[in-house]
């Protein structure tokens, strides 16, 4: 190949530019910058690599100029400054000319003035051809991957439609037209098989780039599948008159959709099962069966995990706010049904509503009252001194600890039935020597263990947890910073080849993780190690209204719903049939 030989053939060459731009889906001028790139290296490697020479094509004509070119720079140019792990530029005779020089052949001379000299043509060689192929097929390949990114980026969230192109190892490689997507084995319907060159529908839940090219992420398991699907089928969803606000699946057996409805006069839940279940049922053909709960969403949080437990009968319901957890009570026969097969039923409604679901019986939730009424009724007998009927009273009022006792506004035990004024003035009296007592009684223990005063002035460590600190051995402040989480909550460790657990110092304070460490440092400022500055700030709390875009888990806060909708639509295919 010859410079003489892309002149004669210029229009070949812009034919074949455009060629590769259209098979590229490329602009056709980044695949003459990429020939232009290519001419370049193939001149430098013939005049030298020194020499800042310049190609270009004219995209009209096909023309080709090839110039050198040398700029005229001041008697006293240093190089730039560069990064530490840089060799330091050097001044190029081959490229600069420094002015007092340039002046005695061109008195017009100035810096900054550059000398362009027309290269003759030259036969590229094997090499040099090599090399010019290799650089127009990385700047083609960097420029078909940005613009597949660009492409995909924007189209999180939507359903394609692709041919299978390969399969390896359980995933499968994704034809889509203008890219290429991949559905790793975790993300497929379990029992589904793919064969290269079957049509698929899968859901593009991520797009990432990486240096070997867009990877393009599908999934046919993703709750945002199903969500997609219904829109499909759903008028109502399309146009936004029914929204999917959580969704949540166990691919190929099971999934549960909360929905609500922006008109008071569209019943959501029927909408999306249509008539005779024709909606749900093109849904569920196209997830291989997959049984399908489409429940009312509600704003009422308690009311939602009541409708995503269905079809099990729900009795009572308990929230635990700060540990995000909720305890459900259900009737003795409806146990099974409630936790679902393997867990399946209680999983999933766990993953729709955002809470951990925790489920016991009646007749475990009585058991477990009448143990605990019974045991404050015995503390407050023995701490108080009182009589059982007085204890039971004080329980029954929702008095859990003698500290609750002592430290409430005296008129809370005077209103009880049957107390009065000078009985709750006794009571709380008898409550405060009680804890007097108890706590002279730790403190001495404390102090027979061996704990110094200076851990009781660790913010966190009350005398209880220094009487279990000194039982471990800790008695000192320093003692105190020197340890480790694990040490303090307890953690595993191997011996002998078996995993076995070892118990913390504070074992029987069941600390969580973030209490545990902010315990230690605690210590540790006080110990003088680290500053008060250095302890982690807690962030503002805050409300926040959100519904992620791809229904991942479910996790999602909501605004409003109506309270008198059906509680659960349970389709399957033997309901339809029925």
């Amino acid at each position: 190949m010859s410079l003489t030989g892309v002149s004669a053939n210029r229009l070949e060459l812009l034919q074949i530019a455009d060629a590769v731009a259209r098979e590229k889906s490329i602009d056709k001028e980044i695949v003459i910058e990429a020939i232009e790139d290519a001419i370049v290296k193939g001149a430098k490697a013939r005049y030298g690599t020194d020499h800042d020479i310049r190609a270009r094509i004219d995209t009209k004509t096909g023309e080709l100029a090839l110039t050198r070119h040398v700029t005229v720079v001041a008697d006293d140019w240093e190089p730039e400054v560069v990064e530490d792990d840089q060799e330091p530029a050097e001044f190029n005779d081959d490229a600069m000319v420094r002015l007092s020089v340039a002046k005695k052949t061109d008195a017009e001379a100035e810096i900054g003035k550059e000398y362009v000299e027309d290269l003759p043509p030259f036969e590229f060689g094997r090499v040099q051809t090599q090399m010019a192929r290799q650089v127009v097929m990385h700047k083609v390949r960097e420029a078909e991957r940005e613009r597949q990114y660009e492409e995909f980026k924007d189209r999180v969230t939507e359903i394609v439609n692709g041919t299978v192109k390969r399969v390896e190892y359980g995933n499968v490689i994704v034809d889509l037209g203008r890219g290429e997507g991949v559905m790793r084995r975790d993300q497929s319907i379990p029992r589904e098989q793919f064969n290269m060159g079957d049509r698929i529908r899968s859901y593009i839940y991520d797009v990432r780039r990486e240096t070997k090219g867009p990877q393009i992420m599908l999934s046919r398991a993703h709750p945002g599948f199903m969500a997609k699907l219904f829109a499909q089928e759903v008028p109502e969803v399309y146009d936004g008159v029914i929204e999917i606000r959580a969704a949540a699946r166990d691919p190929g057996s099971r999934a549960k959709m909360a929905v609500l409805s922006n008109d008071s006069s569209i019943d959501p839940v029927g909408a999306c099962v249509g008539m005779r279940g024709s909606r749900v049922q093109a849904v569920v053909a196209e997830l291989q069966g997959e049984k399908i709960d489409i429940i009312p969403w509600n704003s009422d949080e308690a009311a939602f995990i009541v409708n995503a437990l269905a079809p099990a009968e729900v009795s009572k319901v308990v929230m635990d706010e700060d540990e995000g957890r909720v305890e459900v009570v259900v009737p003795d026969e409806q146990l099974s049904l409630a936790i679902g097969r393997r867990g399946q039923n209680v999983r999933l409604a766990s993953q729709l509503t955002g809470w951990q679901i925790d489920i016991i019986t009646e007749s475990q939730d009585s058991e477990r009252r009448q143990k605990e009424f019974a045991e404050r009724t015995a503390l407050f007998q023995e701490a108080l001194d009182v009589d059982e009927v007085i204890a039971q009273l004080l329980v029954t009022e929702g008095f859990a600890t003698v500290e609750d006792v002592a430290y409430v506004e005296a008129y809370e035990i005077s209103e009880i039935e049957g107390f009065g004024e000078d009985t709750a003035a006794e009571i709380q009296a008898r409550a405060n020597d009680f804890l007097e007592r108890q706590a002279a009684e730790m403190d001495a223990k404390r102090k027979d263990l061996g704990v110094e005063d200076g851990v009781l002035e660790v913010p966190g460590v009350t005398l209880q947890v220094a009487v279990w600190l000194g039982e471990g051995g800790v008695k000192t402040v320093e003692d105190l910073a020197e340890l480790a989480t694990d040490e303090l909550r307890g953690g595993f460790e191997f011996k002998d080849g078996e995993r076995v657990r070892v118990p913390g110092v504070l074992e029987q304070a069941a600390l969580s993780t973030e209490d545990a460490e902010m315990l230690i440092l605690q210590a540790r400022v006080a110990a003088g190690w680290i500053d008060a500055s250095d302890l982690p700030q807690p962030e503002p709390e805050y409300e926040e209204d959100y519904a992620e875009e791809g229904f991942d888990e479910a996790e999602a806060v909501f605004e409003t719903a109506d309270e008198d909708e059906d509680p659960v639509a349970d389709v399957s295919e033997e309901d339809e049939e029925a």
